[in-house]
């Protein structure tokens, strides 16, 4: 993809623009879905597309394609430089900057040199036929129907992967390219009880489909939802909350949006006017990671073609740095963190995370409950996203989950609600466990469960 790239941005400079810029993608993707031991949805599609930003000064204009053609590209380059010669003045509008390197090429002249990327693909993606991938959905579902006989159903079992290619080239010396794959798969069982049907997740994920466990996620699905059995409300109180990874993923996943240079310049942070101060426990130490190798959001550059790392973001208690991109940056007087994400060829880039990694602790997952004594296990919350204000950072939100009596779990939990504000809710952390998982849903995040020393729950 980095060919066509290269066109865009010559020929959108020709078209009159002084600096230019283009991102390109192919990426093919599969979904199964599975539902009564036959699959009930299939899809397989390949997409390939670029989007190109033209800057005339400050003023910047963006189009995007899926015309590959000599004809179609110059016909972008066009759009993008139109749009940039009607746009607003920016100040802070301009392409990434970052020195490129220089090799010989074969005629003695310096070349840039493209960036490299690790080894993010797995070969398992292309040998996994459609059957393949079909079988082991259903094994998805049979697992779960087959670990335990309260067990009546399966919502849906899912598998879904995907190899994208990415390339990026600008006028201003970036170039390069990488390809990336990832999968995961999930069943929601359901577990019948006297009050009716209790719901559990079972899930997992890696680079391709050999990484998968069938049995794992429906075995999973099937103990959560039978965990449900006979829930009831807690008593009111404030106590001790340990949050499941799941869930404990959901929070961080907020918590690093929050981290946004984006979402701070805005106003809409409640990290705002909190760097280099203390925000959390010292049991809490988060980073965005752009090169773990595990990390499903990983990649050599970000979406405008400056290097990924790894971002210190709360350390010791302390909130280290925002994410930035190239304008936030500007904006702020910092340099990139090489944190700018795309929705894919049609988005221009943005403020992200990229894989956002909480430090496991060494206390295993019943010595965490141990510590708690008395308390609530927190494995489910509803509405997070919409139930936090995103100034304050308060929040009330609907959970299920467990008691903690003794040290121990006990009578499982629902219907009720837990309410804090985020960075008392990190500041309270009091531990974290040493059961680190990578969790999918809203984003790319590793995290161990995590002890609060307390928050509010109301129930009966």
């Amino acid at each position: 993809m980095i060919e066509p790239a290269r066109r865009a941005v010559e020929r959108t400079l020709a078209a009159g623009a002084t600096d230019a810029e283009a991102y390109a993608v192919e990426d093919a993707g599969r979904e199964v879905r599975a539902h009564g031991g036959e699959v009930e949805s299939l899809t397989a599609a390949t997409q390939r597309g670029i989007g190109v930003r033209a800057w005339i000064g400050h003023r910047v204009g963006y189009a995007y394609g899926t015309d590959l053609s000599d004809a179609g590209i110059d016909a972008l380059a066009q759009r993008a430089a139109e749009v940039a010669g009607v746009a607003d003045e920016d100040e802070f509008a301009g392409p990434a900057e970052l020195p490129v390197r220089l090799i010989p090429d074969m005629g003695g002249k310096g070349a840039p040199e493209p960036a490299t990327a690790p080894d993010l693909s797995d070969p398992s993606i292309a040998a996994y036929s459609l059957a393949d991938v079909a079988e082991l959905t259903l094994a998805i579902e049979r697992a779960a129907l087959e670990a335990d006989p309260r067990v009546a159903g399966v919502e849906q079992a899912v598998y879904a992967d995907s190899n994208e290619r990415v390339a990026i080239a600008s006028s201003s010396g970036i170039s390069g390219e990488f390809e990336r794959s990832s999968c995961y798969g999930y069943v929601q069982a359901l577990a019948e009880s006297g009050d009716g049907r209790e719901t559990g997740l079972g899930f997992d994920l890696g680079r391709g489909p050999e990484a998968l466990d069938p049995a794992a996620i429906g075995r999973e699905g099937a103990e959560r939802a039978t965990a449900m059995i006979g829930a009831r409300k807690p008593e009111s109180r404030s106590c001790p909350v340990v949050l499941e990874p799941t869930v404990a993923a959901s929070f961080v996943a907020l918590i690093g949006g929050g981290l946004s240079a984006g979402a701070v310049q805005r106003g809409r942070s409640p990290f705002a006017e909190r760097l280099r101060t203390e925000v959390a426990g010292e049991a809490l130490v988060l980073h965005d990671d752009g090169l773990d190798p595990e990390g499903s959001a990983s990649a050599p550059f970000d979406g405008e073609g400056v290097p990924r790392r790894r971002n210190a973001l709360i350390e010791g208690g302390t909130l280290r740095t925002y994410l930035y991109d190239t304008y936030t940056a500007r904006r702020g007087g910092a340099t990139s963190t090489g944190s700018a994400g795309r929705g894919g060829y049609r988005s221009q880039p943005s403020v992200s995370t990229s894989n956002l990694i909480v430090t496991p602790g060494t206390l295993g997952f019943e010595d965490l409950l141990r510590e708690a004594g008395e308390g609530v296990y927190v494995t489910d919350v509803a509405g997070l996203h919409s139930g936090v204000n995103p100034v304050s950072g308060d929040f009330s939100v609907g959970a299920s989950g467990r008691a903690i009596r003794g040290g121990e779990l006990a009578e499982p939990l629902r219907e009720f609600t837990v309410a804090s504000d985020l960075v008392s809710m990190l500041r309270a952390v009091r531990l974290a466990g040493a059961d680190a998982r990578w969790v999918p849903f809203g984003g790319s995040v590793s995290t161990p469960s995590l002890l609060i020393e307390a928050m509010t729950v109301a129930g009966s």
